[in-house]
């Protein structure tokens, strides 16, 4: 059989597999029709709403890995039968993204239920965290946390889908260029496709009239261990990063320079014994840049992520109990330093590439980064030592987190005891 043909049948596998319709059939089981109670929808959220907790995540799973499970293997299955995707296909990723595609069409298109399917959020999920583990990872915390805090499924799926195709274009050189163009546009067009299906959802969004999860004391639990979580590890990364990592790296590459040939320099000679300080300084320098430059994409990413998280779960707190001052005050503070890092973000790139220019070949290059360097690098200094003192002060707050309001179980769902005059308002 033709490689292209081969191809075509392994996609139409992917959407069979993809068709199966799991929140369907685990509704029958339990003598359930989700197609007429609930939303009507045969997903994960429906699911769990009508036949319970449990049996939501039991489809949420399936309906994940069949999104997931056709991606991963189809490369080596492709091979196996002799298909090479860039040659039979004209793309590298090809068969991994038709994977992907078919996968998620047949989840919104089942054939077996007359292509009446789920919104596909759980089956995209599952086939983006294999195409593009990184922005998947942090596009799925973001559903939880954002779920959590505003308690709409929707909602969260339409952010933490859109920040998928956000994270993935800011993390290549060239989104739509020759290497990640498919792999992006599948990003964007399951985004369109997560928004058109979610029509309804937006419009009692926009009403005030949308479903929302119970808001029970798992939800504040959650709530504060992701804040606590957060905060605790940006106050800690920044530390370390600024107090201790920095200078140290620099001290190190000080001794390289001036002890060597060492251990350290596997005993090479790289600068003569007799070479000037000026140059011994430099070299130093140029080294230690050179090791330090690359942790600052991942030192402010991880910055923008945990500031993200403890920013949100701290908005939730001072919207929902607007008289207690220590959550405006925590609020402000995780805002300000969240702003300092989307600042000082392009502020250390711009130190990192002047650092580089010092050392430029062209003289006129270098003597501009060098005058440049110094003030541009203070900025960033001092960007960066503001907020660790400012996520400290937000760790600190964390002493003040609020409890979870009181609830009993009725029916087996928790629901709030009524408050006294003096509570109202702080559920």
């Amino acid at each position: 059989m033709p490689p292209l043909a081969t191809a075509l049948l392994l996609f139409f596998a992917c959407y069979l597999i993809g068709a199966l319709p799991f929140g369907y059939l685990v509704g029958r089981l339990k003598g359930i029709d989700l197609f007429k109670v609930g939303s009507g929808n045969i997903g994960a959220t429906n699911a769990g709403r009508v036949l319970g907790r449990k049996f939501g995540l039991l489809v949420f799973a399936f309906d994940f890995l069949k999104g997931a499970i056709p991606v991963a293997v189809i490369d080596a299955l492709g091979r196996s039968l002799g298909i090479d995707a860039e040659s039979t296909l004209g793309h590298v990723d090809a068969l991994r993204v038709g994977a992907a595609l078919f996968a998620f069409l047949g989840h919104l298109y089942p054939v077996y239920l007359g292509f009446r399917g789920g919104k596909g959020v759980a089956t995209a999920a599952g086939a983006f965290l294999v195409l593009v583990p990184g922005p998947a990872l942090l596009g799925l915390l973001a559903w939880v946390v954002l779920l959590l805090a505003s308690r709409t499924v929707s909602l969260a799926s339409i952010l933490g889908v859109s920040l998928v195709l956000v994270i993935h274009s800011l993390s290549v050189s060239s989104p739509f260029g020759s290497r990640d163009w498919l792999i992006t546009t599948l990003c964007a067009l399951g985004v369109l496709v997560v928004i058109l299906k979610h029509r309804a959802n937006l419009l009692r969004l926009i009403a005030g009239t949308e479903n929302r999860i119970d808001d029970g004391e798992l939800r504040h639990t959650l709530l504060r261990l992701f804040h606590l979580v957060a905060i605790g590890l940006w106050f800690g990364a920044a530390a370390f990063f600024n107090f201790g990592t920095a200078t140290s790296i620099f001290d190190s590459f000080k001794k390289v320079v001036y002890d060597g040939p060492s251990d350290r320099t596997a005993y090479v000679q790289i600068i003569p014994d007799d070479a000037p300080q000026q140059q011994k300084d430099d070299l130093a320098s140029a080294l230690a840049g050179s090791a330090v430059g690359p942790i600052f994409p991942k030192y402010f990413l991880l910055q923008a992520v945990c500031g993200a998280i403890a920013l949100v779960t701290a908005a939730v707190w001072h919207r929902t109990q607007p008289g207690r001052g220590w959550h405006r005050a925590r609020t402000f503070v995780i805002g300000v330093a969240f702003t300092l890092v989307v600042v000082g973000w392009p502020i250390s790139t711009v130190v990192s590439e002047l650092r580089l220019e010092r050392w430029s070949p062209d003289p006129v290059v270098a003597a501009s980064a060098r005058s440049a360097f110094v003030p541009w690098h203070l900025v960033s200094l001092a960007l960066s030592g503001l907020t660790t003192c400012l996520v400290g002060v937000g760790l600190a707050l964390g002493a003040k987190l609020p409890s979870p309001p009181e609830s009993v179980i009725l029916a087996g769902r928790p629901v709030a005891v009524p408050k006294g005059p003096d509570e109202r308002g702080t559920n």
